[in-house]
């Protein structure tokens, strides 16, 4: 177990190295076999793990350039296990999702695996050049899979993805040489451990203008808004593999950064533009989701009513409270099961019909029962139905965000409704009423294929749905955690009162 996380972090790209001189035809089962074996060693690490110890387990520690204090550094709590485990089971049932047909399908399995090594090692890196290392190399296969197999512009949507998410990265870098650099003034010595940094006592203009890089960076990646335009027309060109893993697990990469990095490391400028934070996230729920009503394609509807629940996520990490802060990372893992399911049930109908417009289809329901009741349950999740994964994280959050604006939970709370408008809407008109396109005549309901990359999120959907304890326990110690470092090492009066209510609450 020592070295596990280094198995987990490289196992796959070597796996892909590999994959380079496997057989055309074996390309998915060898995909399939390598992902499975990663996810069980996700498995095992969750097996493995003390769930009441609320620190780093399973650290690993190699100096890479001592004078700089830059080092190969990894560790694993509560906050970024259950996220490390969602990356490797997407990318196994996305990986079984793909059509046996996929064009040059051993060059998508090798992007595949490639990008499956960077979304685990930003997850589990604590040197900050290590992460932002994993964080930049995430993009080179994602911005490949959607140039390669995305719909007619797909070009122009990857570089926009491209151009956006690298331009905040750039950002972001020049916060973390900062961050080093002041460590050093401090300290008498380099270090770019993300650890070190959580004892390091700043003033309040280094916490502001730090606290805008890391914003940068993370905001873009999120996205929030205003920074949310690349996002819809990226899932709309991507081919469904890529909205899956987007949509899933690297839009989480932005509220990890938030947690990870800003909340514990600048407690003071965390707390002063908490305001800030939380306009852009309410404007981001119900703009989104208003605009996610107006859609015709699937889809988009999918895509802005991601964002629309990111900015949910937002607002639980910014509450700075146990349960808000608890049931956003909860969430996390909420929303990228179920929107990674909802993308693959719409490349499903892609597949059958070529449109995803809604205006296309109708009376699905007769035709393809069993699809249309495992939209159902995912469309129910999504709208955070009692006793589905999507509830639980949904109620925390506006909990702790309920004591910290009243109103604000009410905005935030309305959008559930609205949310539940366009998604009840999307499945009235394409699953009931009569069967009005005779093209839709005699599709063929999911085959095994598909109910095998279906099926366990279904599972995970209703198991942690009704019991949600196996991951909020671990997720809840790691927070009260956080909680009193943001605490201990805040300077200014107005941060320690405001997080030692939360301090008190979580103990």
């Amino acid at each position: 177990m020592s070295h596990i996380l280094s198995a987990l972090v490289f196992f796959p790209a070597l796996a892909g190295i590999l994959g380079f001189v496997v057989d055309k035809k074996s390309a998915k089962a060898y995909g399939i076999a390598v992902a499975a074996v990663e996810f069980l060693l996700s498995i095992w690490l969750w097996i493995s793990f003390d769930g009441s110890n609320a620190g780093m387990q399973f650290t690993e520690y190699v100096p890479i350039i001592a004078q700089f204090g830059i080092s190969y550094n990894l560790g694993v709590d509560g906050i970024s296990l259950f996220i490390v485990i969602m990356a490797t089971m997407i990318t196994l049932l996305g990986i079984i999702l793909l059509r046996e047909d996929t064009p040059n399908m051993k060059n998508m399995i090798v992007s595949l695996l490639f990008l499956e090594m960077t979304m685990v090692g930003v997850f589990v890196s604590l040197d900050a050049i290590v992460f932002y290392l994993f964080w930049e190399l995430s993009l080179v296969p994602m911005l490949y899979i959607i140039g390669a197999w995305g719909g007619p512009t797909r070009v122009y949507a990857a570089v926009k993805f491209f151009l956006y998410t690298f331009a905040g990265s750039l950002i972001m870098l020049v916060g973390l040489l900062a961050m080093a650099y002041l460590y050093n003034l401090e300290a008498g010595v380099w270090s770019f451990n993300i650890l070190d940094w959580y004892k390091l006592q700043l003033t309040a203009d280094q916490q502001f203008w730090l606290f805008l890089a890391f914003f940068a960076g993370f905001a873009i990646k999120v996205p929030m808004f205003p920074f949310h335009t690349w996002l819809p027309h990226a899932h709309g060109q991507a081919p469904t593999i890529g909205s899956v893993i987007l949509a899933a697990v690297l839009l989480k990469m932005g509220t990890y950064g938030f947690v990870r990095f800003s909340l514990p490391i600048l407690p003071d400028a965390s707390v002063d533009f908490t305001p800030f934070i939380m306009v852009l996230s309410l404007i981001m729920v119900v703009y989104t989701a208003m605009v996610a009503f107006a859609q015709k394609d699937m889809k988009q509807v999918i895509a802005y009513s991601s964002v629309s629940h990111m900015g949910i996520i937002m607002i639980g990490v910014f509450a700075m409270n146990a349960e808000g802060l608890g049931g956003s990372i909860f969430l996390m893992l909420s929303h990228g099961i179920v929107s990674g399911a909802l993308f693959m049930l719409v490349g499903v109908i892609y597949e059958r019909r070529g449109t995803k417009l809604m205006s296309e289809f109708g009376g699905l329901a007769a035709t393809m029962p069993i699809y249309a009741t495992v939209f159902g349950v995912m469309l129910m999740a999504s709208v955070g139905l009692p006793l589905t994964i999507g509830f639980v994280g949904e109620f925390l959050v506006l909990l702790g965000f309920y004591k910290v604006s009243v109103i604000g939970t009410i905005i935030a709370g309305s959008t559930i409704i609205i949310g539940s408008i366009y998604m009840l809407a999307l499945f009235k008109k394409s699953f009931f009423g009569p069967v009005t396109n005779e093209k839709n005549f005699g599709l063929k309901d999911l085959d095994a294929r598909e109910l095998t990359a279906l099926l366990p999120l279904v599972a995970i959907v209703v198991w942690l749905g009704v019991y949600p304890k196996p991951v909020l326990e671990p997720i809840d110690n790691s927070v009260k955690k956080l909680l009193v470092q943001m605490e201990e090492h805040a300077q200014f009066p107005s941060t320690k009162d405001a997080i030692i209510i939360s301090k008190k609450e979580a103990e």
